[in-house]
């Protein structure tokens, strides 16, 4: 069976040179809207997605936290970042193919990583395994049907139309979702979505530069419970909950074979060996599930 084709940060200086002082308001309004969305405690939780760790600050109310990239380098800036608290783990793996045990999570987030699923459903299915019943998904993703690319659309500058459903690869693995669309299939999944939230209201820079990443911020989160229905902005979140029927039974431990589904392990100081022998490589602290023997 063919993988769904996968985004790869492996060695680039996203961390650097997307998080810039720039992008400052987004990164501020993004928090704004995971703290009101993220239960602020519980046993266990991963970030898919986690990149150098740049949200792991609103994790520590957690007894363990994983943070997994499918960018060894990005890890080894979390691990940099993070390493120091015996709380964490960095996992290098593949979002279809996770090497999580089912049900092992209280809670899930996902920022800034649906946007490069070319199969959503898939990821979503893998997701759904990994949470327990009643445990909380927080994701977001990008509008197609966004403000900016309305008014395009009516002025005939682009030519794809924000209002029908399918998601539009706009550049090679880079998706816009239609709310509606997705919505369905964090349904089918067997998610319940409790709450949304519209964030970036003011993704202009003239405005950050006239009114600051702060105050700018600060009004986008005044913003996204009250408009939240309108989902114009460019970035959207969910907040979903694991509905409990069909929900899997929690294994002792953490980690699921990828390629067996075997949760039995012998871990040695560089490898974690499931009990069908499949080998994956552990090297400065990041467990790498991305190939057998890392």
């Amino acid at each position: 069976m063919t993988r769904p084709r996968v985004i790869d940060y492996e060695g680039s200086k996203y961390s650097a040179e997307f998080w810039t002082s720039e992008r400052e308001y987004e990164d501020r309004a993004e928090r704004i809207a995971l703290r009101a969305m993220l239960p602020p405690h519980g046993r266990r939780l991963v970030d898919i997605g986690a990149g150098a760790g740049r949200l792991a600050e609103l994790y520590l109310g957690y007894d363990e936290i994983v943070l997994m990239d499918y960018a060894r380098s990005t890890l080894l800036e979390a691990r940099a970042r993070w390493g120091h608290d015996p709380r964490f783990k960095f996992v290098a793996a593949d979002a279809y193919r996770l090497p999580f045990a089912d049900a092992a999570f209280d809670s899930l987030v996902m920022v800034r990583v649906m946007h490069h699923l070319a199969d959503a459903p898939k990821a979503l299915a893998q997701i759904a395994a990994t949470l327990r019943a009643g445990g909380t998904l927080v994701a977001e993703f990008a509008n197609k049907r966004n403000l900016k690319a309305m008014l395009r659309y009516a002025l005939r500058r682009q030519p794809w139309s924000p209002y029908s459903l399918e998601p539009i690869e706009f550049v090679e693995l880079n998706f816009d979702f239609h709310p509606a669309w997705l919505e369905e299939q964090f349904q089918a999944a067997g998610f319940e979505i409790r709450q949304s939230r519209s964030v970036s209201f003011f993704r202009v820079g003239l405005l950050k530069r006239l009114l600051g990443a702060k105050t700018l911020a600060s009004i986008d989160g005044a913003l996204q419970r009250p408009l939240a229905s309108l989902a114009v902005t460019p970035s959207q979140f969910l907040r979903c909950t694991l509905r409990r029927a069909g929900a899997r039974q929690a294994a002792a431990g953490l980690f699921k074979c990828p390629e067996c589904g075997s949760t039995e392990w012998r871990e040695a100081p560089e490898a974690l060996t499931c009990s069908d022998g499949h080998a994956w490589s552990i090297r400065d602290g990041v467990y790498d599930f991305r190939a057998r023997g890392g």
